[in-house]
């Protein structure tokens, strides 16, 4: 007769057997990834950048507006508070992004088997939504590849959150990174939602950085000729 212990190893065994590996939901992750794209067409949304230590604090608002070829354009809308922020954090922010978008950047910066490796570590509820929690360990060491994990949506194989840190060192002055990004469901699709990362700097200490997505607007096309728009693609 079987003990407790046989039967219940037994059923963790066949829950296991049902799951798809971590390759399997990255090939959906990927599938669906490049129809979002194709379906998307263009859109522009609204984020808002806080940052906060003990001795600086500085807010900055940018209007995003993605073309329907993945390109994207931004202006800055207002920045106020603590000048070097701004300066060196919030418009390197903006920069790190234009570099990341560009057509020889993006096939490094996305999650696939080229630039991970995979690994199922189970499954969450997050939100009222099942998901398959998968662990990335990078394959080189790229500042805009992640080291930590991230959680699909088992319906829609949409990532809904990330956690980690940068997989290269950002610059001698950051002793540690770490950060959380959500997405949440827009109408048909899956968009940013929050990024929340707290640095370890070696001349100001701790620094909570803040970015809040709204206003999505679907179809709209990018605004030209202005003197701070720069041009960007939306992972």
């Amino acid at each position: 007769m079987k003990t407790i212990a046989a039967f219940i190893f037994s059923a963790v065994a066949a829950l296991a057997a049902d799951l798809p590996t971590a390759d399997e939901v990255i090939a959906n992750v990927m599938e669906r990834d490049q129809a979002r794209q194709a379906s998307l067409g263009a859109y522009s949304v609204t984020s808002k950048y806080v940052l906060q230590n003990k001795n600086r604090h500085a807010e900055m608002v940018v209007r995003w507006t993605r073309q329907a070829d993945g390109v994207k354009e931004f202006v800055i809308v207002s920045e106020q508070g603590d000048g070097g922020v701004r300066n060196h954090v919030f418009h390197r922010l903006l920069e790190a992004e234009v570099e990341a978008s560009r057509p020889e950047q993006q096939a490094h910066t996305r999650i696939t088997p080229d630039n991970y490796s995979f690994q199922l570590a189970g499954t969450e509820k997050i939100d009222g939504h099942n998901a398959f929690v998968i662990e990335l360990e990078p394959k080189t060491q790229n500042k805009y590849l992640t080291r930590g994990r991230i959680w699909v949506d088992a319906c829609d194989f949409a990532v809904m959150r990330v956690e980690g840190a940068p997989a290269h060192k950002v610059s001698f002055w950051t002793k540690d990174v770490n950060f959380v990004q959500t997405s949440e469901k827009n109408g048909e699709w899956w968009m940013p939602k929050s990024n929340h990362s707290l640095t370890d700097a070696r001349l100001f200490g701790l620094a909570d950085l803040t970015i809040e997505y709204s206003e999505y607007e679907f179809g709209k096309q990018p605004p030209v000729g202005t003197e701070l728009a720069a041009r960007a693609s939306v992972q």
